[in-house]
C-alpha cells in the first residue's frame, strides 16, 4: 500500500506538470507552481519526517576552530558543547537554520518591508508600513553601531556563518515546505537581517502610543472630564519599585512643557498598525527565606502573539566560559530568557511610551522645507521601491524631518502632517549587541547589571535571581527624559521646547535588590510611584501586578510546584471587584428561572477562568455588554474619529462610587438611565448573545474562549486546531484568542539548578515533523517539562534522542 500511494502520487503529479509548472498558468498570481510543489522528488512530500531512531550525524562546518558536539534530548532540544563561544554560536546558527529557516527568512523580510516580493499585492500596505515607520533605517543604524565592537561583531558573524553553512548545502527538494508553496528560494543571511529581526520584535513591544487619540479626546471632552476619566495613575495602583525615589532623591520633579500639551483641533489620520493590546507578561523572584528549599526561585512568562512555528526555540550552549539554557529568538545569537549555573533572568515589557508625534509646520505646499525654532530646514525625501510579485514595483516617497519620518497626513486637511520620533530606531550604543552574550555568561548581580547597561529597546522589567541568594528587578532600557506630559499628546514640531534631548541615566532607573519583603515582581504595571522624579507615560496594566503582590506576600513556603500553580492562575481581581457591584445593581424582578440559575452560578463563582467552568462565560459577556452600554458615547465617537476608551478600572470606579455620573445614561434612548437600568440592560444583552448555547451541556469557558495558534502565513493546514485552555487577559494566565504565555519558565537557583518550562509549539518549524507542535497540549493544560540542564556531553540523567558532531572544514 505504501508503494501504491507513492506511484499514484507520482502519476498524478506527472500528469499535472505540463499545465501547472509555471507560477501563473491560469492568470491567478497567488497560485504557486503546483507541478514543482506536488513533485514526489522535490515537492512537499520530501518534507515529511518519519518518527523513529535518529542516527548520529557528522557535519563539516567551515570556519569552526575545533570539533563540537550536539546532544538532542527527548524533546529535540539541542545541547551544544563547544570549545569556545564563537564555535557554539556558529553551531547555534546552523541548527537555527535547520529547524527554523523559513521563519528566519520571514522575520527578516517582515522587518525590511519585503513580503510583497514573495506574496504579491496583499502585503504592499504592510511593506509600506514597515518602511514608513523606519524599521529598515533603524536596523541600519543598529548595524552601524555594532560595527564599532569588533569582538561581539565577530560572534554575530560566526552565527551568520552557521546559518549560511546550512543554506549553502540545501537543494530545492530540501527547502522548507513554505518556500515550495510560495515558490521562492532562501537567501543568504547577513548581520543586517539579525538587526531587522531585532527591530521587528522591538516594534511588537514598544510601537505603542496614544498621542492622536489623547489629543482628539481632550478636544472632544474638555480638560475637566478628560482628567477625570483619563488620569495618568489609577487608584489602587501597584508599582514595580515602590521606593524608587530613594535612588534619585536629590532631583527635582520634571519641569512642565512651556507650550500647550496638545495641538488644537481634531486629527483624522489613516492609522497604521500598532502593537497588540491584549498582551501582558509576568515575572517575579522570591528570596530563599520564602521558599521551602531555602533557594531563590525565579519565574517568567512573556505573553505575546502565538504562532506556528513558535516564536522561541529552546537551546543550551555549553563552553568553558558559559553554560546557559533557555529560549533563543531565531535570528539572534545566544539565549534571550533563561539561566546559567549562577544566575537566572526573565523579562516583562516595561510599556513606556518612547514614540512621539509632532505637527510639522511646512513653509510651502511642496513640503520640502519646514520651520524649526524660527529657521527654515530642508526635509529629506527618500524614494522606497517595493518589489511586488507579478506586477511592477511600487514607489513610495518618504519625507524625513530631524524628528523622523512623516508618517501621517490629516485626511480632512492635507496641509497638516505628523512626523514621528521613535527612540527605538535611532542609533544605539555600540554595546547593545554584547548585552545578550554578556548576561548569558554572568556570574552575579554586578556583572548582570554591567551588561544590562548596554540594553536599549524595547524597555523591559528584568527580574534576576542568583545561586548566591540575590534577587532583584530593574526597569532596564533607554527611556527619554521627558518634561511632564511630554509625548502624551501631539506636539508642535516648530520649537525645540518640545524636543527631549537626553535619556534617564541608567543609575536612576527604578530598581530593587533584596527587599525586606522577600520578593520582586512585575506584570506590565507602572514602574515607580508618583514621587519618582523622572516623568514617564505609557500603557500599563492595573490588575495582574496587584494579584502578584497579594499572593507573594501571603506565603513563606513556596516551591517550584506552587510557583507553577501561581504562574497558571486563572484568578482575576477585576472579576473579584466588579461582579459583586454588578450583581448589586442588577434588577432581578423579572428574571426567568434560567436567568436566576445563571445569577446563582455567578454568586457561587470564585472568580477563576478555568477551562471547564460556565460562570466565566456569563461574567465575560455581561462585562463586555456593560462596557459597550456604559461607554456608548466612546464607541459612537470611535466610528468616525480615533479616541481613547475608558480603562476597566474606571468602570469599576463608577460602579463603586459614582452613581450620578452622566455616562450611565445611554445616548440613543430618550430617558436618562440609572446604574440599575444600564447594568440590567447589559445583562439582558449578554443573555441574548448566549441564548443559542443555553442547551449545550458541554459549553464551557474552554469552548467559549479557545486559544487559536495559527501558522505565520495563516495556512490552515499548518495551524493548530482551537485549544481548550483556561485564562483571561486580567489573570496571570493572560490568554486571549491568539495571545498568551509564549514561554513559561520556573527556576530554582540552588547548588544544583532545577528548572521547568514549556512553550506552545515545538522545536521544529516543519509542519511535517512530530516536533512541530508536540508541546501544545502540555502547554494548554498548564503542565511543564523538566528542563535538562546538562553538566557535560555525557550527562545521562535524562533520555537522549540522538547526537551530532560538528568538525572543522568544508
Amino acid at each position: 500500500m505504501r508503494y501504491f500511494k507513492f506511484f499514484l502520487s507520482l502519476f498524478l503529479s506527472a500528469g499535472l506538470v505540463w499545465l501547472l509548472n509555471t507560477s501563473d498558468p491560469l492568470g491567478l498570481a497567488s497560485i504557486p507552481p503546483l507541478g514543482n510543489l506536488l513533485c514526489p522528488f522535490t515537492g512537499f512530500w520530501q518534507n515529511a519526517e518519519a518518527m523513529g531512531e535518529y542516527p548520529a550525524e557528522q557535519i563539516h562546518l567551515p570556519g569552526l576552530s575545533e570539533p563540537a558536539k550536539v546532544v538532542y534530548d527527548s524533546r529535540m532540544v539541542p545541547h551544544i558543547f563547544a570549545g569556545n563561544t564563537k564555535d557554539a554560536l556558529m553551531v547555534q546558527g546552523y541548527l537555527t537554520a535547520k529547524f527554523r529557516l523559513w521563519q528566519l527568512d520571514m522575520a527578516a523580510r517582515s522587518g525590511a518591508g519585503r513580503l510583497s516580493e514573495i506574496i504579491g499585492d496583499r502585503t504592499i500596505e504592510y511593506d509600506r508600513f514597515q518602511r514608513r515607520r523606519g524599521l529598515p533605517r533603524g536596523a541600519q543604524n543598529a548595524l552601524k553601531a555594532w560595527n564599532n565592537t569588533p569582538d561581539t561583531l565577530a560572534m554575530l558573524l560566526a552565527y551568520t556563518e552557521g546559518i549560511n553553512a546550512y543554506i549553502s548545502q540545501l537543494k530545492p527538494r530540501d527547502y522548507p515546505v513554505e518556500f515550495k508553496i510560495l515558490n521562492y528560494a532562501p537567501e543568504p543571511w547577513e548581520p543586517l537581517k539579525t538587526a531587522l529581526v531585532l527591530k521587528l520584535n522591538t516594534a511588537l513591544l514598544c510601537f505603542k502610543e496614544e498621542d492622536v487619540e489623547s489629543t482628539n479626546t481632550l478636544n472632544w471632552l474638555g480638560s475637566d472630564i478628560f482628567n477625570q476619566l483619563f488620569p495618568e495613575r489609577p487608584p489602587n495602583e501597584s508599582v514595580i519599585v515602590p521606593d524608587s525615589c530613594r535612588l534619585v532623591d536629590t532631583l527635582s520633579p520634571p519641569p512642565s512643557l512651556q507650550t500647550p500639551a496638545g495641538t488644537t483641533g481634531y486629527w483624522d489620520v489613516p492609522f497604521l498598525q500598532e502593537s497588540p493590546r491584549d498582551i501582558g507578561s509576568n515575572n517575579w523572584a522570591v528570596s530563599a527565606s520564602k521558599t521551602s528549599s531555602g533557594n531563590p526561585i525565579l519565574c517568567n512568562d512573556p505573553h505575546l502573539p502565538l504562532n506556528l512555528p513558535s516564536l522561541w526555540m529552546e537551546i543550551q550552549l555549553h563552553t568553558p566560559d558559559m553554560n546557559v539554557y533557555g529560549v533563543s529568538l531565531p535570528g539572534l545569537p545566544g539565549v534571550v530568557l533563561g539561566f546559567n549555573e549562577n544566575v537566572a533572568w526573565g523579562w516583562t515589557n516595561a510599556s513606556h511610551d518612547v514614540l512621539d508625534w509632532y505637527q510639522v509646520q511646512w513653509t510651502g505646499p511642496d513640503k520640502t522645507h519646514y520651520v524649526f525654532d524660527g529657521e527654515e530646514r530642508a526635509a529629506e525625501q527618500v524614494v522606497e521601491t517595493i518589489q511586488v510579485k507579478g506586477r511592477k514595483p511600487v514607489l513610495d516617497t518618504i519625507t524625513y524631518t530631524h524628528w523622523g519620518p512623516v508618517v501621517y497626513q490629516d485626511r480632512k486637511d492635507p496641509k497638516r502632517d505628523l512626523a514621528m520620533r521613535w527612540a527605538a530606531i535611532e542609533e544605539p550604543n555600540a554595546s547593545e549587541l554584547g548585552f545578550l552574550l554578556g548576561i548569558n555568561a554572568a556570574h552575579n548581580y554586578d556583572e548582570f547589571q554591567r551588561y544590562s547597561r548596554g540594553y536599549h529597546f524595547p524597555g523591559q522589567n528584568m527580574v534576576f535571581a542568583s545561586s548566591n541568594g540575590d534577587i532583584a528587578i530593574t526597569v532596564t532600557g533607554k527611556y527619554p527624559d521627558k518634561k511632564a506630559e511630554q509625548g502624551r499628546f501631539i506636539q508642535m514640531g516648530n520649537t525645540s521646547a518640545n524636543f527631549w534631548t537626553d535619556y534617564i541615566p541608567f543609575e536612576e532607573l527604578p530598581r530593587m535588590k533584596n527587599p525586606v519583603r522577600g520578593f520582586v515582581e512585575s506584570a506590565n504595571q507602572l514602574s515607580a510611584g508618583p514621587e519618582y522624579p523622572h516623568y514617564y507615560n505609557g500603557k500599563f496594566n492595573t490588575y495582574r501586578g496587584r494579584y502578584l503582590d497579594r499572593k507573594l506576600a501571603e506565603d513563606d513556603r513556596f516551591s517550584l510546584y506552587t510557583m507553577m500553580d501561581l504562574q497558571t492562575s486563572n484568578y482575576s481581581i477585576l472579576a473579584e471587584e466588579a461582579l459583586p457591584l454588578m450583581l448589586r445593581y442588577l434588577d432581578q424582578t423579572h428574571l426567568s428561572a434560567i436567568e436566576m440559575g445563571m445569577i446563582q452560578l455567578l454568586e457561587n463563582w470564585k472568580f477563576t477562568f478555568n477551562v471547564d467552568e460556565v460562570a466565566p462565560i456569563l461574567f465575560d459577556e455581561w462585562w463586555n455588554s456593560l462596557d459597550s452600554t456604559l461607554w456608548d458615547e466612546f464607541y459612537h465617537a470611535g466610528d468616525t474619529l480615533a479616541v481613547l476608551h475608558p480603562e476597566k478600572w474606571e468602570t469599576v470606579t463608577l460602579l463603586r462610587s459614582d452613581p450620578m455620573n452622566t455616562f450611565w445614561d445611554i445616548e440613543t434612548t430618550p430617558e436618562r438611565e440609572s446604574p440599575t437600568q444600564t447594568v440590567t440592560i447589559a445583562f439582558q444583552q449578554a443573555i441574548g448573545k448566549l441564548r443559542e448555547h443555553l442547551g449545550e451541556v458541554d459549553y464551557d469557558w474552554g469552548k467559549h474562549h479557545p486559544v487559536q495558534i495559527n501558522h505565520l502565513a495563516r495556512i490552515p493546514a499548518f495551524s493548530a486546531p482551537p485549544l481548550r485552555a483556561g485564562g483571561y487577559p486580567e489573570a496571570l494566565n493572560a490568554t486571549r484568542s491568539g495571545n498568551g504565555p509564549s514561554w513559561r519558565m520556573v527556576v530554582e537557583m540552588g547548588p544544583e539548578v532545577k528548572a521547568y518550562g514549556v512553550y506552545p509549539g515545538g522545536q521544529s518549524g516543519n509542519p511535517g515533523s512530530f516536533y512541530y507542535d508536540n508541546f501544545l497540549q502540555t502547554w494548554a493544560e498548564g503542565l511543564y517539562y523538566p528542563l535538562f540542564f546538562m553538566s557535560s556531553a555525557d550527562d545521562n540523567r535524562q533520555e537522549v534522542l540522538c547526537e551530532g558532531a560538528f568538525v572543522p572544514g568544508g
